[in-house]
């Protein structure tokens, strides 16, 4: 199995970031591929995941030609996802090793044996308006937080790349990435390297020690020498209660305490006062603004904590702007919804058209939200869930592994009653991976 831009020795076809975009960048192949893409085309998903590796000497490693170092770990999380819809196992085994060789490679560059933590910026955070602005001042029109430590080499970290942030988001991911590597692994009846499980707990500790404010309620954004920030991440509250990285107690204080605007979880809240300076209604590109593949997270970390409302609220939103605007944009403004890319020094930014992540995260809030769909190694169990006012709802085709799944959900509540596999009832309802051809799945739920 050939690991490139042209995964397969000849040009092949690959999931773009969005229409503007013309090739595929590490972390959008990874949100797209966790979204649920191998349900629609399994084997342009595995192109994709595959054209972001690199071959370095005698080993492989996530980052492509379009990799950002510090969240290319995210690839972990596609990877699983692929294998579980799947089966692929060839491409697991690959996989392990890209995961391994890449936990490996940041710990020798970028990890903080003081702090326990990956120095980097947020996962999609490569704009300077996602920072402070002690990452800002006298930057020179500097557009992207990479060209920080040229511009300020005496407050670079000394080692690795040189930025001094430890960032939520991104710590979050490579906790789960060690915890991945262990499964898979598993999966291969291969030995997992024992450090690994070790190396998650202690990272998962070292998140809520240096994180976690008990003041506020709520994980702060960015850990660094300089006083870090104390704002609220989307995607780093929602990977804290996804991987289970919050305890219960944390999560409903999360829950409680995260500002949601009109228009869904934003990257940043609240934005930087340079920002607010500008005037009303102006937000940062990367502070304040709303980007639509942020909120299908939050709903399901959410809703892997009992909450519904969070995730009612999301699909309508998505739902509501999808449907006004006959696409999915990019990015959009907090307050009215209008699509909107904020404002950036150095760099004028559009809100782009046809933002791919964008759109399988509104698949990820059908597929795993409404249907409830979970996988797992040994199948596909259900919990869905059907809005207030419904009675009933269909999905089909859906490609999983050797079937066709055709799936139709009534009732109201989330108690599965009843679950039956082409007319055949089974008290556990989940759909064992042995199958193969046409299944047709019968779900009655119950309050």
């Amino acid at each position: 199995m050939s690991v490139g831009a042209e995964p397969a020795g000849v040009p092949a076809p690959v999931l773009h970031a969005g229409l503007r975009y013309k090739q595929s960048w590490t972390r959008d192949a990874a949100f797209n591929v966790w979204n649920g893409t191998p349900f629609l085309v399994p084997e342009i998903s595995r192109d994709t995941l595959l054209s972001v590796l690199a071959q370095c000497g005698n080993e492989v490693r996530i980052g492509g030609e379009l990799a950002q170092y510090w969240d290319a770990i995210i690839w972990s999380c596609g990877a699983w996802q692929y294998y579980l819809l799947t089966g692929d196992r060839e491409f697991l085994a690959l996989a392990l090793d890209a995961v391994a060789n890449s936990l490996a490679y940041s710990e020798s560059m970028e990890f903080d044996p003081e702090l326990n933590l990956f120095r980097g910026p947020a996962c999609y955070g490569d704009g300077i308006s996602a920072y402070p602005d002690t990452y800002v001042q006298g930057a020179d029109g500097a557009g992207y937080i990479k060209r920080w430590p040229k511009n300020f080499p005496h407050l670079a970290a000394k080692h690795g790349f040189g930025l001094p942030m430890h960032a939520l988001s991104t710590n979050c991911l490579f906790q789960h990435a060690y915890v991945l590597a262990g499964r898979m692994a598993a999966e291969l009846d291969k030995p997992a390297n024992p450090a690994w499980a070790a190396k998650a707990d202690a990272l998962r500790q070292a998140i809520n020690r240096h994180f976690w404010m008990p003041e506020r309620g709520h994980y702060r954004y960015l850990v660094d020498p300089f006083g870090g920030a104390d704002v609220q991440e989307g995607l780093g509250h929602s990977f804290a209660l996804l991987f289970n990285i919050a305890d219960d107690a944390q999560a409903a204080s999360v829950m409680e305490k995260q500002h949601i605007t009109n228009w869904g979880i934003a990257c940043l809240w609240p934005q930087y006062e340079r920002y607010t300076r500008r005037g009303e209604g102006i937000y940062g590109h990367h502070s304040g603004t709303v980007w639509p593949h942020i909120p299908p997270y939050w709903a399901q970390g959410t809703l892997s904590r009992g909450r519904t409302d969070h995730f009612f609220k999301a699909l309508t939103d998505m739902s509501t702007l999808a449907h006004k605007y006959g696409l999915f944009m990019e990015t959009h403004h907090p307050d009215t919804g209008v699509p909107y890319s904020g404002v950036q020094e150095g760099f004028e930014s559009v809100s782009c058209h046809r933002q791919t992540w964008c759109a399988t995260g509104y698949l990820r809030l059908i597929f795993f939200g409404l249907f409830g769909m979970q996988p797992l190694p040994e199948g596909m169990a259900f919990r869905p869930l059907l809005p207030d006012g419904a009675s009933e709802m269909t999905l089909s085709p859906l490609v999983y592994r050797q079937m066709r799944l055709s799936l139709r959900v009534t009732g109201s509540g989330r108690n599965v009653r009843a679950f039956r596999v082409n007319g055949q009832s089974q008290e556990r309802p989940l759909l064992d991976t042995n199958r193969t051809g046409e299944q047709r799945i019968e779900i009655e739920l119950a309050d």
